[in-house]
């Protein structure tokens, strides 16, 4: 079993707006696409509290609150228990389901997100989740760097930041400028 690939399905949830019914079917890849025809109006309200949960556990883990994580993630391991189970067509395709058969979109997807990110966390720590350093995205992230340093969920994030602190610490040293020059009375040059 990918446990990457299923902690990222958790990322996916977090980081999806739920507005509507179009909104949820967006997080399901093609590789998904029966869960995307069978997502239906009701399952909103599972996701959204999904959602919420799994926030929780990404800023626990990024604010040194391991405790706080694995509890939560206990908590939605009972709530959204792992039943494996082998499945396929033929000896060419077996694979592995974390739900029984006949599991609601819900309950299959969920499982394996709640799974990953217990398993992601077991193996890495919880300062292995992330939320992104950017104030205006909030993005939730898996920290896969050689050192545990990511604070960006993108290089757009980390881009769009460090250029607005560079203009920021250029507004301020050019205001430091003029407020010199206003203080020798003298004025600026254009």
């Amino acid at each position: 079993m990918n446990f990457e690939a299923y902690a990222r399905t958790g990322v996916d949830l977090v980081n999806t707006r739920l507005d509507d019914l179009d909104d949820l079917r967006a997080i399901f890849p093609d590789d998904n696409a029966w869960m995307r025809d069978e997502v239906a109006e009701r399952d909103i309200a599972t996701f959204r509290r999904a959602q919420k949960r799994l926030r929780d556990v990404f800023e626990y883990g990024t604010s040194g609150r391991d405790t706080q994580a694995v509890a939560e993630l206990n908590a939605l391991l009972e709530a959204c228990p792992v039943q494996p189970r082998i499945s396929g067509h033929d000896s060419s395709d077996w694979h592995m389901h974390v739900t029984s058969r006949g599991a609601s979109v819900s309950a299959e997807y969920l499982a394996g997100a709640v799974w990953g990110l217990s398993v992601w966390l077991c193996e890495y720590g919880s300062a292995r989740f992330g939320v992104c350093a950017d104030e205006r995205c909030g993005n939730v992230y898996l920290d896969t760097s050689s050192n545990c340093c990511r604070r960006f969920c993108s290089e757009r994030c980390a881009t769009r930041s460090h250029v607005a602190a560079h203009r920021a610490r250029k507004r301020a040293a050019l205001g430091e400028q003029v407020a010199a020059l206003a203080a020798e009375n003298l004025t600026p040059v254009s």
